[in-house]
């Protein structure tokens, strides 16, 4: 099976916005399973074992009980020790590409069924108080930014 992977260019470009200030997080998916391609600012599953093991090994070197780190499920925070580098409220990724993912697919739907006719959308932007995030839709991947929402 062949491993997808976004162009230089796409690579290039959230390279460039993850450099902007104010965003905290890019993601590339898979546009057919909403995979994480790619992700920066995010903290993954994989990310957050390594870190436990780590926590593990540093804990069974000191003779500390070892402590274990989760992500709440409902607001994405790290629900571990204080002294994490992590940034309170870092989501995770996986999470967030789900949510991406079924939010595509619902647009998608409302834009054929508005349109009558299989039409993409080109871009898709959610503005909170807190972030807004930003979706470029691609023929295989979505290209995903996540940045502060500047004062008004």
């Amino acid at each position: 099976m062949q491993q997808l992977s976004p162009s230089t260019e796409t690579e290039a470009l959230l390279a460039r916005l993850s450099q902007r200030p104010g965003v905290q997080s890019t993601l590339i998916l898979s546009r057919d399973t909403g995979a994480i391609v790619r992700s920066s600012g995010l903290i993954t599953a994989e990310e957050l074992e390594q870190e436990n093991m780590t926590a593990a090994a540093t804990a069974s070197a000191s003779g500390a009980p070892p402590t274990v780190k989760s992500v709440d499920e409902t607001n994405g925070t790290d629900n571990g020790d204080a002294s994490s580098t992590r940034k309170k409220g870092t989501r995770n990724a996986e999470e967030v590409a789900r949510m991406v993912w079924e939010y595509v697919k619902s647009v998608s739907l409302l834009v054929e069924e508005l349109n009558g006719s299989h039409d993409e959308a080109k871009l898709l932007r959610v503005r909170t108080k807190r972030n807004e995030i930003v979706v470029v839709p691609d023929a295989k991947f979505l290209a995903v930014v996540i940045h502060d929402t500047p004062p008004a």
